[in-house]
């Protein structure tokens, strides 16, 4: 949903087209898919994203080109075997020009990863034995980010293991799986704007 916002900022949709999304027969959905303006790939099936940044990234390399891409994965979307096949060719292929942040809040949908799936850690250890360049932070801390893409290598792909708190900031959000789906209500909403702005 953030891309809708950032492409509103840039210009490339209205705030009609934003507020549209809401409405039935609107033409924007939740899952940005590909032929909305400013969409270049669908999104919403968990495992093909990475791959694509491979294949985008090895193109622009192959052109001579200095385009960096970054992606955004989630925990959950880790559990996918084509997200770790493509994290084995971006090193395969050297492809210095990707990086990747991991929203690691220990939840996939409706799970919490150290009980369901407790195989799934230690990441940092699983994604640097594929030759990535990978560091663990504080997810919330955007200076704490920066500093630790700042001292990846620029030798190989990077990736962050952000370190986060599902619902953080919003009492009775923090940690409870149902809000991956459910919106809240005016009244929710309201108190939640008023958690968040007394921090």
């Amino acid at each position: 949903m953030i891309q809708y916002v950032i492409l509103e900022e840039r210009g490339v949709l209205s705030a009609s087209d934003v507020s549209n999304y809401c409405k039935v027969g609107g033409i924007l959905g939740v899952h940005p898919d590909f032929g909305n303006p400013g969409i270049h790939a669908s999104t919403g099936s968990l495992g093909h994203g990475l791959g694509m940044i491979v294949g985008q990234a090895y193109a622009e390399r192959l052109r001579g080109s200095e385009v960096q891409f970054f992606a955004v994965l989630s925990d959950g979307e880790l559990q996918e075997g084509s997200t770790w096949e493509a994290i084995s060719m971006a090193a395969s292929l050297g492809l210095s020009n990707i990086t990747v942040f991991v929203d690691n809040n220990d939840f996939t949908s409706l799970e919490r990863m150290s009980v369901g799936q407790p195989a799934f850690y230690p990441v940092v250890e699983k994604v640097s034995a594929f030759n990535w360049s990978v560091a663990e932070c504080d997810g919330h801390d955007s200076r704490a980010l920066k500093l630790t893409v700042a001292s990846l290598s620029a030798q190989s792909p990077r990736m962050v293991i952000a370190k986060t708190t599902k619902g953080k900031g919003v009492s009775f959000m923090e940690g409870v799986p149902i809000w991956h789906y459910r919106s809240p209500s005016a009244e929710e909403l309201h108190n939640a704007l008023a958690e968040i702005d007394s921090n």
